[in-house]
């Protein structure tokens, strides 16, 4: 079954090219080569661990902002029907190959481009068991739209899974401006400039934890970093440094916003570090 692919103006390669957006889908492609079933077996137990769930039979889930596409893979596997967009284009393609490479010709996985600032065609997409949507809504330039946009998507009785960057006050100013300033760099600076912001912060860690006794502990951070949900540090890292937009908010703003809309708090989980993403999965009640 061919999916249905919704076209959406072309502010997305006009952001990209302007430096107002992060290309994630270009960097989700080269992440792909590094996809393993250990990966896959951690995206799922993430779902598993944070859904409160062994499986997800029977469940409709909807995967805002799909980008590797490998949540989507994860919730298929575990027995969900899956809907998947992303607004952007590569994301999309990424998500599909791996359609194509475990469930081809799969009719309960469905893919399209779309945008969560889009409401007509969230409302075209119905409700659903589960809403997924991590790290990405504090990336559409209007994360509290967006957030707001995507409550109704939600049953009620079902869940909301969110993940959205913490707010640290001076320390997410100027990560917004170093973002800033990788996007609007030549592409062949962006490598160096990555490595440029990350050598100094790792190379404090692993003195730090070298006088500690536990450099061991440093080396398994980068070495078994895939049991972080699946993903690749250094694919983390360069959508870390290049993710822009980029807007952030606290776990107690988010629980509020979302009681105002009906929902109440199943589980939070905090970063390990305080620049990471707050984690909440929310019930609907209403």
């Amino acid at each position: 079954m061919v999916n249905e692919v919704r076209v959406l103006p072309s502010t997305h390669v006009d952001e990209i090219s302007k430096g107002e957006r992060f290309a994630f889908g270009e960097n989700w492609k080269r992440f792909l080569s590094t996809l393993d079933e250990s990966r896959i077996q951690q995206a799922e137990d993430s779902l598993r661990n944070m859904l409160g769930v062994n499986d997800l039979s029977s469940k409709h889930f909807l995967d805002v902002g799909s980008g590797s596409g490998i949540f989507s893979l994860a919730a298929r596997r575990l027995g969900a029907r899956v809907h998947s967009f992303d607004f952007d284009p590569q994301s999309v393609a990424c998500t599909a190959e791996l359609k194509r490479r475990f469930f081809p010709d799969d009719d309960q996985w469905q893919i399209q481009e779309g945008s969560a600032l889009d409401n007509g065609y969230l409302h075209s997409l119905g409700t659903f068991d589960v809403v997924y949507s991590w790290g990405v809504l504090h990336h559409t330039g209007k994360m509290w739209q967006a957030l707001d946009n995507v409550a109704p998507l939600v049953k009620p009785g079902g869940q909301l899974f969110i993940a959205i960057y913490n707010d640290v006050g001076w320390r997410s100013v100027a990560w917004r401006g170093i973002k800033a300033c990788y996007n609007q760099m030549p592409r062949f600076l962006k490598t160096p400039f990555v490595l440029c912001v990350l050598i100094p912060g790792q190379a404090k860690a692993a003195i730090q934890s070298g006088f500690r006794g536990q450099f061991g502990e440093f080396v398994r951070s980068w070495t078994q970093y895939e049991k972080n949900r699946g993903m690749s540090r250094w694919h983390d890292a360069v959508d870390w440094i290049g993710g822009y937009p980029y807007e952030v908010a606290s776990a107690e703003s988010l629980e509020q916003f979302y009681k105002g809309r009906g929902f109440r708090l199943q589980k939070a989980q905090t970063p390990d570090y305080k620049l990471g993403c707050n984690e909440l999965v929310l019930i609907r009640e209403s």
